[in-house]
């Protein structure tokens, strides 16, 4: 085995325990949609063992991801994003984004009677931002019960309990960037004093 081979497995591991703690996977559930062993699993992502190709194509299916994706095969120029569908907890989950970590991009379907209609709100770590593209979905974040329509934006914490759900008949789909370790996205302004600059210009005559 060569070295840049090795190289290669070891950093699996890491890779493997990211891609598993951003979906909120136990090792059990692991193990029953791959079929290896939790303790094998546990000394994958502690690199205590090295992983075998019979094992890394059920674990790439699991995660969503693609075998090059998982074990972070040199990029072959080509900028396009393979969207590779995974399904929890009643959602279509599209990822937008190829690396392990970090701030990660999707684009979500969720269908009508895909969730119960009584709500259970669920907290996390981490930040989310989501965008309506299509459809009208409800959102439970703390006290705050409301109701988003297409270009309606909303960024939270995902400690404070929330939930959301379809609000009608229509599927809603939406884009979520979402941040395991609490990573706010920012939209760029221009500083309050260029703008008050600007006002008082376009109020001022020739």
């Amino acid at each position: 085995m060569t070295d840049d081979i090795g190289q290669a497995l070891d950093a699996v591991g890491p890779r493997l325990r990211a891609l598993r703690k951003e979906r909120e996977t136990t090792l059990a559930a692991l193990a029953e949609a791959t079929g290896i062993s939790v303790s094998t699993l546990s000394r994958l992502e502690s690199g205590a063992r090295r992983p075998t190709l019979e094992q890394l194509l059920p674990l790439a299916r699991a995660h969503g991801v693609t075998l090059d994706e998982l074990v972070d095969a040199p990029a072959t120029g080509d900028p396009r994003v393979h969207l590779r569908p995974t399904f929890r907890n009643g959602l279509t989950m599209l990822p937008l984004t190829r690396r392990a970590g970090g701030i990660q991009a999707y684009k979500i379907i969720l269908a009508p009677g895909d969730r119960s209609s009584e709500p259970e709100l669920k907290t996390h770590e981490g930040y989310e931002w989501l965008y309506i593209l299509n459809g009208r979905m409800r959102v439970i974040l703390g006290e705050h019960d409301v109701i988003m329509e297409p270009g309606e934006a909303a960024e939270f914490d995902t400690r404070v309990p929330h939930w959301f759900g379809v609000a009608g008949d229509e599927p809603v789909e939406f884009l979520s960037l979402f941040g395991t370790q609490g990573e706010r996205m920012h939209l760029r302004a221009r500083p309050k004093k260029a703008r008050e600059a600007d006002l008082r210009g376009a109020g001022a005559g020739p």
